[in-house]
């Protein structure tokens, strides 16, 4: 177990992240579909943690990460490397990922706790009580 915990922050906080630290990498996690279809964030760069066809859990999850953060997560200046913000739809599949990262070693790793669409209200809907959308953050859609 890594001594390094796994940072959770709030929408707000992860643009503001983002704008103090150029450097910083927001990663979608979700499924393609979702990623292409419900709308990511501005600038986010997509690494699917469960995807179709079957739903597994992709077993190049970390190593997906680590390619994409080459030559940023080590440096000599900066000990504790990028920061690296994980989303999913409400903050779940982000925690279980971003546990797992840390537990391989990665340190600087943030997980949104509302994710992007937040929880269901009491109609079953996203997007009402929470989330990157709610907040009013910039996204875009396919």
């Amino acid at each position: 177990m890594s001594e390094h915990t796994l940072q959770e922050i709030s929408p707000q906080q992860a643009w503001q992240l983002m704008q103090d630290n150029p450097r910083a990498v927001l990663v979608d996690i979700r499924s393609s579909m979702e990623y292409l279809f419900v709308g990511h964030p501005v600038g986010a760069v997509h690494v699917a943690w469960i995807d179709e066809p079957d739903w597994d859990i992709n077993p190049d999850f970390v190593k997906d990460i680590r390619q994409l953060m080459l030559g940023g997560l080590s440096s000599v200046e900066d000990d504790e490397g990028v920061p690296v913000i994980l989303i999913c739809r409400s903050g779940k599949r982000s925690h279980e990922a971003g546990i797992l990262l840390i537990d391989e070693g990665l340190q600087n790793i943030y997980h949104i706790d509302e994710g992007f669409e937040g929880e269901r209200d009491e109609n079953y809907q996203r997007s009402t009580l929470g989330g990157w959308r709610f907040r009013g953050l910039p996204w875009e859609q396919c």
